[in-house]
C-alpha cells in the first residue's frame, strides 16, 4: 500500500466516527473559521467532546487552525486569541480497487497543451506525455533497485513502481499481469484512448525501470488492465 493511498484511508476514517463527522460538516458548512463552542453547540455535544474530535481531524489533515481574537476589543484587555477551525485544502479520495483519475487528466491536459503549442496529433502528444512519465517512474525503478542489479531485482523495483500508481502487478512465470487498470471507466468509455496511453506509459516504464528485463504489450481481458508484461 502506497504512503498516499494510506493517508487517504487514514482521513476517511477518521470521518468514520459519527460525532467527528458531523463537527466536520458543520465546520466545512460555515462560511467562517468557528471556535470549540461554536462547533460544540452547532452539533449539540459539549465543548471538551468538540475538542478531542476536533483536533483528531487536524491531526489527520482534514482542518487547519487558526487563532484570532473575537470581538472587537483589541490590546491587552482583549484577552487571549481563540483557535479556530476550518477546512483544510487536502483532498480526500479513496476508491478500491486504486484509481488514478488525477493522473489520467494531467497526461490529457499535457497532451492537448502540446498540441496546441506545436500543432501536433493529440493523440501523439498523449502517447508522448505518457512515456515520458513512464520514463521517469522506470528511472525511479531502476535506481531503488541498487547497484549492478540482477533481473529479479530489477523485475521487482520495476513492480513496485507500477503498484504505487495502482497497477497491482501479479506476476505468474515469465508473464506480470496488471490485475487494476487505475483509468477503470475511461477505459471502459474510451477503451482505444486509454490502452493506448497505458501502453506507452507503462513500456516505458519497463524500458526504463528493468532493461530489458521486460517488455509490454497489449492483451485486453476483463478485470484488469489491457497491459500485460513479459520478463525476458
Amino acid at each position: 500500500m502506497s504512503d498516499d493511498f494510506a493517508e487517504q484511508v487514514a482521513g476517511v476514517a477518521a470521518l468514520a466516527e459519527p460525532v467527528r463527522r458531523d463537527l466536520y460538516r458543520y465546520v466545512v458548512a460555515q462560511a467562517d473559521p468557528v471556535s470549540r463552542d461554536q462547533a460544540g453547540e452547532g452539533v449539540g455535544v459539549p465543548r471538551h467532546t468538540a475538542k478531542f474530535h476536533l483536533d483528531k481531524l487536524v491531526e489527520e489533515g482534514l482542518l487547519d487552525t487558526e487563532f484570532r481574537r473575537l470581538g472587537d476589543r483589541t490590546g491587552p484587555g482583549a484577552g487571549r486569541p481563540t483557535k479556530l477551525y476550518r477546512r483544510s485544502a487536502r483532498e480526500v479520495s479513496v476508491t478500491v480497487p486504486e484509481r488514478r483519475y488525477d493522473l489520467a487528466g494531467e497526461l490529457l491536459a499535457s497532451a492537448v497543451e502540446e498540441s496546441a503549442r506545436e500543432g501536433t496529433p493529440v493523440l501523439g502528444s498523449l502517447h508522448r506525455v505518457a512515456a515520458a512519465l513512464g520514463a521517469r517512474l522506470g528511472d525511479q525503478a531502476r535506481a531503488a533497485a541498487g547497484p549492478r542489479p540482477g533481473r529479479d531485482r530489477l523485475v521487482g523495483a520495476t513492480c513496485d513502481v507500477l503498484a504505487s500508481h495502482g497497477y497491482e502487478p501479479r506476476a505468474t512465470g515469465r508473464t506480470v499481469t496488471l490485475a487494476n487498470c487505475p483509468f477503470h471507466a475511461l477505459a471502459r468509455d474510451h477503451t482505444e484512448l486509454v490502452c493506448d496511453m497505458n501502453l506507452a506509459l507503462v513500456s516505458a516504464v519497463a524500458r526504463n525501470g528493468a532493461d530489458a528485463r521486460l517488455s509490454a504489450r497489449l492483451e485486453p481481458a476483463d478485470g484488469r488492465c489491457c497491459v500485460v508484461l513479459d520478463v525476458h
